[in-house]
C-alpha cells in the first residue's frame, strides 16, 4: 500500500473512531458539573467554618500531603477526574411520579449519587490508611454537593434537565446549566460577598442531620414542583422566584457536609 492509501485509511479509522466515541458520549446518562466550580467552592468553603475542632484538625491531616489544598480547592476535584466507572455517582434518577428514593430501582449495584456517597463517607470514617481516606474526603466533600442540586436528583428522560433546552438571560442554555451557574453567576457580585450572604441562611440543627437519602428526596421534591421547569425563554420570575430556593440549597448543603464530616471525623 503507497503512502497515499495508507494515510487515507489511516484518516479514515480516526474518524471513525471519533464518530464511535461522540455517539458513546451522546447515548451516557450526562450531567453537568453540579453548581459549577464557584458553587462547590462555596459549599466547601461554609462548611469549612462549621467543622468541630477534632474535625478541622483531621481534615489539615488528610490534606497536608498536597500542600496548600483546602476543602474549597479539592471541591471539583471529582468532576475533573471524572470517568465512565464514576460518571454515575454524581447524580440519581427518579421516576416522574415519586420522589421516595428506592435503592434497587434508583441506584442499583450502589451506582448513584446516594450510594457512591455512603460508600466514600464509610470509606473516610473506617478506612485502615490515610490515602484511601483522602481520596473518600474528596469525594465526600463534591457528592455532598452535588445530592443538593435539585437536578441531581432529577429525571431520566430529559437527563437532568440537560435535553431541556432554554433561553436563559440572553443566551442559549440548558435547565441543568442554569441551575449548574446560571442562576447564582445571575447575581453579579464577587463570591466573598455571596459566601457572606449565604452565611446567614439559618440551618436549624433538625434540618442539618438528615440522611443523604433524604437529601436527595429533598432535591427531587424540588424538581418535582409544578412551576420548576420554566418556559422556553426564562422569565424574570423564574429567576426571582428560584433564586432564594437555590441560595438555600447551597446554604444546607455546607451545612449539611459539615455535618458529614465533623460524625465521620470526630
Amino acid at each position: 500500500m503507497d503512502l497515499w492509501n495508507r494515510t487515507a485509511v489511516a484518516a479514515r479509522a480516526t474518524a471513525a473512531a471519533l464518530c464511535i466515541a461522540m455517539l458513546c458520549s451522546a447515548l451516557l446518562p450526562s450531567t453537568a458539573n453540579a453548581w459549577g466550580q464557584r458553587g462547590h467552592r462555596l459549599i466547601a468553603e461554609l462548611a469549612q467554618t462549621q467543622l468541630t475542632p477534632k474535625a478541622r484538625l483531621e481534615v489539615a491531616r488528610l490534606l497536608a500531603p498536597e500542600p496548600g489544598a483546602t476543602l474549597a480547592s479539592i471541591s471539583t476535584w471529582a468532576d475533573e477526574q471524572r470517568s465512565p466507572a464514576t460518571a454515575a455517582w454524581h447524580y440519581v434518577n427518579f421516576p416522574r411520579t415519586s420522589c421516595s428514593y428506592d435503592a434497587a430501582r434508583d441506584c442499583a449495584g450502589g451506582r448513584c449519587v446516594v450510594g457512591a456517597l455512603e460508600q466514600q463517607l464509610r470509606i473516610l470514617q473506617s478506612a485502615p490508611g490515610d490515602e484511601a481516606r483522602f481520596l473518600a474526603l474528596k469525594y465526600v466533600v463534591h457528592l455532598a454537593g452535588d445530592v443538593h442540586q435539585p437536578l441531581h436528583a432529577g429525571f431520566a428522560d430529559d437527563r437532568g434537565g440537560n435535553s431541556y433546552q432554554l433561553q436563559a438571560f440572553g443566551k442559549g442554555t440548558n435547565l441543568h446549566a442554569l441551575w449548574d451557574s446560571g442562576l447564582l453567576h445571575n447575581r453579579v457580585e464577587d463570591s466573598s460577598a455571596t459566601l457572606a450572604r449565604l452565611a446567614q441562611i439559618g440551618v436549624p440543627r433538625a434540618k442539618r442531620r438528615v440522611s443523604v437519602v433524604q437529601a436527595a428526596e429533598e432535591s427531587c421534591g424540588i424538581t418535582s414542583r409544578p412551576d420548576f421547569y420554566p418556559t422556553r425563554t426564562l422569565d424574570d420570575e423564574y429567576a426571582i422566584r428560584f433564586t432564594p430556593i437555590m441560595e438555600r440549597q447551597l446554604a444546607l448543603a455546607g451545612a449539611r457536609l459539615a455535618e458529614l464530616l465533623n460524625d465521620a471525623l470526630r
